[in-house]
């Protein structure tokens, strides 16, 4: 008799590290959110010194979401100790071989090695910093995700929720009074990369020149592993593209098997 074939994972499981020295404790919130879009967080862990007031912020935040604090006393000034024990840590926990891939969340190149590591495994590494992170750690990670977007929106929806107040006719607002309502947290904008996503729709589009936008999606955080549209000031790939309306061509076709339509694109000139 055949034997039954293993059941096939449905979401990836994350091992979860991160450097206290090096991400604030603000962003634990809009990071959580954010990693549940890739996979589980299965390991959750935070390395620093925890007898340093300076870890005070962190202190209040890891009960709330369950993240287990390893302690690294600093043995020697101008030595980073909480590199060298979240690494060891790291290569732990990807012999174990229970992970799809992991999130380093820190702006610290010393994670660069790490990260091309992690990925000769066939892991998937997700980096998390801010803009500041050096290049050549931002690039060793499949994706990054810059840590001043997640803060952003994270204050935004605080902001709403603050704001929301329901009307209510038996005490209505006086006439003449200043209702002040704060303004939204800026957006972290940048020059939107035509021509990266015009090369991206070449190299995978079909005889027409169409691109499935899932797919292009992908190619292009291939090319740039810190592509993200919220930095262009959009919450989807398809608000961008229409935006551009004179470079791309949007096309939707047939329903999905979730009842919703595919999306195609293509650079305007292939026509």
């Amino acid at each position: 008799m055949a034997s039954k074939a293993a059941p096939t994972r449905q979401q990836k499981h994350l091992a979860v590290l991160i450097d206290a020295d090096n991400a604030p404790a603000a962003i634990v919130e809009g990071l959580f959110e954010e990693i549940a879009k890739y996979g589980i967080a299965s390991v959750k862990r935070i390395y620093g010194d925890w007898t340093s007031p300076q870890l005070g912020g962190w202190k209040k935040t890891l009960l709330d979401y369950s993240i287990q604090p390893m302690q690294q006393f600093a043995y020697t000034t101008g030595k980073n100790a909480t590199d060298s024990s979240l690494i060891i840590d790291a290569m732990d926990l990807l012999y174990t071989g229970r992970f799809d891939g992991f999130c380093l969340v820190s702006s610290d190149s010393d994670f660069t090695r790490l990260a091309v590591r992690l990925r000769e495994e066939g892991l998937t590494v997700y980096g998390f910093g801010e803009q500041k992170t050096p290049k050549p750690f931002v690039s060793a990670c499949d994706k990054f995700i810059y840590t001043e977007i997640l803060r952003a929106e994270t204050e935004a929806t605080k902001t709403q929720a603050a704001f929301n107040i329901p009307e209510r006719e038996e005490s209505p607002i006086p006439a003449g009074t200043k209702v002040v309502t704060p303004p939204p947290p800026k957006p972290v904008k940048q020059k939107t990369p035509v021509a990266l996503i015009t090369k991206a729709i070449e190299d995978i589009s079909d005889e027409d020149g169409w691109s499935h936008l899932g797919a292009l999606g992908q190619n292009i955080t291939k090319l740039q592993s810190d592509f993200d549209v919220r930095l262009y000031g959009y919450s989807k790939l398809s608000d961008l593209i229409r935006h551009y309306s004179a470079q791309f061509e949007l096309e939707e076709r047939g329903a999905t098997a979730t009842g919703g339509k595919s999306l195609y694109v293509r650079n305007r000139k292939s026509k």
